[in-house]
């Protein structure tokens, strides 16, 4: 009695598994999101708007150009309680590749954004002083299929 009880249990478990594999896929891979949550630190806004729409655009335009960024955005976030961020950054890739690129292809980035790679260093010692990382992800957004 007790392997015939084993035994169905284990046809239905191999059973309901096998349909949930053949489910028609509804979805595709689609581009990848890089959020970051910036919080300013007091009276710094402006000063970091001024960064975003200088050498951060900048940076994200040469990489739209060579096809890496689809897009970017930057986002103000209303009433911000104390420690979250007041701005939020998107940048939309094409796929997980780009993230993939060689030590030397970013240090060609930062040494055209920047002048040179201690440069890109020493700015983002500096971005420090306006404003504090506080997180983010990296997501691949998922297409519906028609």
């Amino acid at each position: 009695m007790r392997t015939i009880l084993v035994s169905a249990i284990l046809a239905l478990t191999i059973g309901s598994s096998a349909q949930a594999q053949n489910a028609a896929r509804t979805y595709d891979l689609g581009p990848v999101w890089q959020v970051s949550y910036i919080e300013t630190k007091p009276g710094m806004f402006d000063d970091y708007m001024a960064y975003l729409n200088s050498t951060w655009r900048n940076i994200q335009e040469m990489d739209k150009k060579k096809g890496d960024v689809l897009d970017y955005r930057v986002l103000a976030v209303e009433t911000p309680r104390d420690g979250e961020p007041d701005v939020i950054l998107l940048i939309e890739y094409k796929n997980m590749a780009v993230f993939d690129r060689s030590l030397d292809e970013g240090d060609a980035i930062m040494t055209t954004a920047f002048g040179s790679v201690p440069k890109s260093n020493q700015a983002a010692v500096s971005r420090e002083s306006i404003r504090v990382l506080r997180g983010g992800l990296t997501a691949r957004e998922m297409k519906f299929k028609k």
